[in-house]
């Protein structure tokens, strides 16, 4: 294939052109700021979760501390009852006694019950903790997502002025290239990671990096300016800037 030194130039120009839409892209794609905003989102759904659990166990732990409470307040009312009985002196002396003898049961029963409602309280007054922290955790993260959003969000649009630039001058350029040399870096492209011409730097290939043989290279020098040249290892067209 023939092409003039000034389309194979400018073809080169094109690559560069492609290459940095390529890196666009990828910057787009892999950009620190959508990362975090993935690990932002992942861990504010861990929080929730383990607010949810702990909700769900402050309100277990405070039925528990209800029914507790109603306890005590049985043993404690059967204890009043029992003391008024006691003052009045009705009753036979035997029932008088079993009288103290409930009452010193109930103030141990009454004891007991009130050890349980502190452990009780003591667990909910942990798990409301808990859940403080989670409920500042979330809040925190939530702050975090907005302000990375707002950054993604201004660099997706530098990116797409930068690349919308690009293909305006990818077109211009094209414009001004043979269409038959268009067409073969095209498929070369698609077929070589989006990298259709190289540079001849030296003896190397810009595309691959590989050496070429002395032969190779002097047969290539010994060639018209206009002769499109081909890289032997990664069939690249291969651009001889002077």
């Amino acid at each position: 294939m023939k092409a003039t030194p000034q389309d194979q130039e400018r073809l080169l120009a094109l690559q560069q052109i492609d290459s940095d839409l390529i890196k666009l892209r990828h910057q787009l794609k892999n950009s620190p700021h959508r990362q975090s905003l993935e690990n932002l989102n992942r861990k504010e759904q861990e929080s929730k979760n383990l607010l949810i659990a702990a909700e769900t166990e402050e309100s277990d732990i405070k039925h528990e501390l209800d029914r507790s409470e109603v306890d005590v307040e049985q043993v404690a009312m059967r204890i009043e009852r029992d003391e008024k009985r006691l003052a009045s002196g009705t009753g036979t002396p035997k029932e008088l006694e079993q009288l103290q003898h409930e009452l010193g049961s109930l103030a141990k029963r009454r004891a007991e019950l009130e050890d349980v409602e502190l452990a009780i309280m003591v667990r909910i007054e942990e798990i409301r903790k808990r859940v403080s922290v989670l409920r500042n955790e979330i809040l925190e993260l939530q702050q975090e997502i907005v302000l990375t959003k707002s950054k993604l969000e201004n660099e997706e649009v530098e990116i797409s002025r930068s690349e919308a630039a690009n293909l305006k001058s990818r077109q211009e350029l094209c414009a001004q290239i043979s269409p038959e040399l268009i067409s073969l870096y095209e498929k070369i492209r698609e077929s070589q990671d989006g990298v259709g011409a190289a540079r001849l730097a030296g003896d190397s290939c810009d595309g691959c990096h590989l050496k070429l043989n002395a032969a190779e290279l002097e047969k290539i020098k010994s060639l018209p300016e206009d002769e499109v040249v081909r890289c032997e290892e990664c069939r690249r067209v291969l651009i001889r800037v002077k």
